[in-house]
């Protein structure tokens, strides 16, 4: 069966499915079938030899109650009028009565009854019929009587098998016929499933058209298909995105550079002009490399096995660090600079979290008005060092939120000619928080300031 199978190479679930049950269906009423029939033959043989040993003493009993009569004659009479046949065989193993269809026993076995016991036999040459022999004694001279039942009658009985056949066979055709029903139902959801999945591969992630209500395994997995869809989609957006705030990000440099170098070739320009001209091709070409060098960095970090190079250090001390570097930008604005720092020993990878500090500082001064105040707090909790960043800048819409750590996300009202960057830094700092275990919250409004929370773990 199994080479059968490996040649045929059916690709269809469906016919599968239909052949599989088919063939269990077949197998089972096949068993069905030798099973009952030997539990029947076992316990009809067992019932007939039960009931020819019973209608045998009837036949005596009715005898000795009418003893005048002749015992071949009275038995004759009995042959004649029912389902059985009947032979009396004397001390001599003689038969007795004239046979319509001969009984096959054996001289021992008449013997045996003659002796006084009950003979029980199958007759090989009439379809196995059961034989029971019974003694009987008259005047003192022993007989046997045997009993089996009728052949005609037995052969009118058995007329009516191939009408249990066609049963056996109807069957089958009625449950091969629920089964092409019952593997569609089973098999439509996997092939709904398969198409979705054609459709995923081509780019197309709707999946609303999968059974997931169904409380069954099947539904189970057309939800599981149905968020991954989900999922695969936002991914997709999101790549797209990418694509779109790369490429957005790169041409306008270019254009920039592109301008600028062409407006160079023209003679007849001052010196002042040249120089402007040179030190915006030069700070275009810088902001290009911040680019390539962010999206570098933030590649690294969302590698999956990116390792950390822990030291322990003093936090408040790197904190105080960040501040000074940063002193340029900040005092140039007049910013208020406040700074409140609890001594905080940390195991960390002090590189990265430089960059944490850097970058959080650095846009809390961009979006901070002249003459604004920055607070720096930091603290050690039970389970948590917890440093806080708050700005008096021009604040975020509440709607923003949930996006400004996505690469590239730049808030619009943000956006202006003396605010530059490229939207990787808020997911450069979250990729290294989350790296050592943290967790970065923010909080704004319009007009009211920003403060962001970073919560780093005692033990890393």
């Amino acid at each position: 069966m199994v080479i059968v199978w490996r040649c045929v190479r059916i690709k269809s679930l469906y016919t599968r499915v239909v052949l599989v049950f088919i063939f269990i269906v077949m197998l089972s009423l096949f068993a069905a079938f030798l099973i009952s029939t030997w539990m029947f033959e076992g316990r009809t043989h067992h019932f007939i030899e039960e009931t020819l040993a019973k209608d045998a003493k009837n036949i005596i009993e009715a005898y000795q109650s009418n003893s005048s009569a002749e015992l071949g004659s009275f038995v004759q009479g009995f042959s004649g009028l029912s389902i059985y046949t009947i032979q009396l065989y004397n001390k001599e193993g003689v038969p007795q009565l004239e046979e319509k269809e001969p009984i096959h026993v054996e001289q021992s076995q008449i013997q045996q009854v003659l002796g006084g016991d009950i003979a029980r036999s199958l007759d090989a040459e009439t379809h196995g019929l059961p034989i029971v022999g019974v003694p009987l004694s008259v005047k003192g001279d022993p007989y046997a009587l045997f009993l089996t039942l009728d052949k005609n009658t037995v052969e009118q009985e058995q007329e009516n098998m191939p009408w249990i056949h066609a049963l056996y066979i109807l069957v089958l055709l009625i449950g091969s016929f629920l089964i092409l029903i019952a593997a569609r139902y089973v098999v439509n959801p996997i092939m709904q499933l398969t198409e979705a999945t054609k459709r995923m591969a081509k780019g197309t992630f709707d999946s609303a058209s999968l059974p997931m209500n169904r409380r069954d395994e099947i539904g189970q997995l057309s939800v599981s298909f149905h968020e991954m869809a989900k999922e695969l989609a936002k991914l997709d957006q999101m790549r797209q995105d990418f694509v779109s705030s790369v490429s957005h990000e790169i041409q306008s440099p270019l254009t920039s550079i592109s301008g600028f170098t062409k407006a160079l070739k023209q003679k007849k320009m001052s010196e002042e002009t040249r120089l402007r001209y040179l030190t915006i091709i030069e700070e275009e070409s810088e902001r290009l490399s911040r680019l390539g060098q962010n999206l570098l960095q933030l590649s690294y970090l969302q590698q999956e096995q990116h390792p950390l190079k822990v030291t322990t250090y003093q936090l408040d001390e790197q904190l105080r660090r960040a501040v000074i570097t940063l002193e340029p930008l900040w005092t140039v604005k007049e910013i208020n600079m406040v700074v409140d720092l609890e001594a905080i020993t940390v195991h960390a990878d002090k590189d990265q979290l430089d960059q944490v500090w850097i970058n959080l500082l650095n846009n809390a001064i961009k979006f901070t008005a002249p003459h604004g105040t920055i607070r720096i707090q930091s603290m050690g909790k039970a389970q948590q060092n917890i440093v806080s960043i708050t700005d008096s800048g021009i604040g975020i819409p509440q709607e923003e939120l949930a996006d400004i750590f996505k690469p590239f996300h730049k808030v619009d009202k943000a956006r202006s000619s003396s605010v530059k960057g490229n939207g990787l830094g808020l997911s450069i700092v979250k990729q290294i928080i989350e790296m050592h275990n943290g967790e970065i919250h923010v909080s704004s409004s319009l007009g009211a300031g920003t403060i962001f929370t970073v919560a780093l773990p005692r033990e890393n």
